[in-house]
């Protein structure tokens, strides 16, 4: 199939360099997003790679009721907003519900559809008739051939500008596994193909009512996506992970940032 890129704002996915999306896993305050959006902005500016902020308002999946979700939509929302008003960068957010997609049209940049939520027709119909980009996150139960029924729902009203995001696959309980033949098979697609290095060393429900994780793994598996051709990368990066409100155990340290990138964009050259 034609390989299509995608624009988001003055970035294109599925051109060299990589696309890097990165930021906290929740919106944890006004101050401490804009900090750590501002200092990303700096790294990535210096090493020329497009940057794409992403945080959530509201992370609905959360394994316990009485677990951090967020600010809400509205609150989150405002501070999204201010990041690309003061900023200059586009924002990425995950959306749970139709409804909930059209109102972050209004400000999110491309709206993300969670793993677990990977199938829910109405909500992938809800995004695409946006006319925003979609990131389909590939369930942790889904095969990468089965992706193709998630991009023929978004297809399905007009919309083209979809990326596609390998974050693991269940391998038993509490554990998640890479298959790196799924980048090319859903490049097969015609999309981008995005790896989320950090989802994927999630130990999900196996932290006594959170999910725990392996950090120590996100740079070796980000260093085989790149090799294999993807054409972003998902992070989740805290300024101290281990005070993080949402994954944490599996976070990278903001300040590991610039030297993994450079890292990661050597390899890309190397190509």
């Amino acid at each position: 199939m034609e390989k299509k890129e995608v624009r988001v704002g003055k970035i294109t996915f599925g051109t060299k360099p990589f696309v890097f999306i990165g930021g906290p896993c929740v919106i944890e305050g006004r101050e401490i997003t804009l900090r750590t959006a501002e200092r990303l902005r700096e790294i990535t500016k210096g090493l020329n790679i497009p940057l794409v902020f992403k945080s959530s308002y509201d992370k609905a999946n959360r394994t316990s009721v009485s677990s951090y979700r967020g600010p809400g939509l509205e609150e989150g929302l405002e501070i999204l907003k201010e990041v690309k008003d003061t900023l200059g960068l586009p924002v990425l957010t995950d959306v749970h519900s139709p409804e909930e997609a059209r109102v972050a049209a209004s400000v999110a940049d491309v709206l993300q559809v969670p793993a677990l939520l990977s199938r829910q027709t109405d909500l992938l119909i809800a995004c695409g008739e946006t006319g925003k980009a979609v990131n389909i996150k590939k369930g942790q139960f889904l095969s990468p051939d089965e992706v193709r029924y998630a991009v023929e729902k978004v297809e399905s009203t007009g919309n083209r500008r979809i990326l596609l995001t390998e974050r693991g696959t269940f391998f038993g309980y509490h554990h998640l596994v890479n298959d790196f033949k799924a980048i090319p098979v859903m490049k097969r697609l015609g999309y981008p193909v995005v790896f989320d290095a950090t989802h994927s060393v999630q130990l999900p429900g196996a932290a006594s009512g959170v999910s725990g994780g392996e950090r120590e793994f996100v740079f070796p598996l980000a260093r085989a996506a790149v090799a294999v051709g993807v054409d972003a990368l998902f992070m989740e990066v805290h300024e101290d992970p281990a005070k993080a409100w949402c994954d944490g155990a599996n976070s990278v340290d903001l300040k590991d940032v610039a030297a993994m990138l450079a890292t990661l964009q050597r390899i890309e050259e190397a190509l």
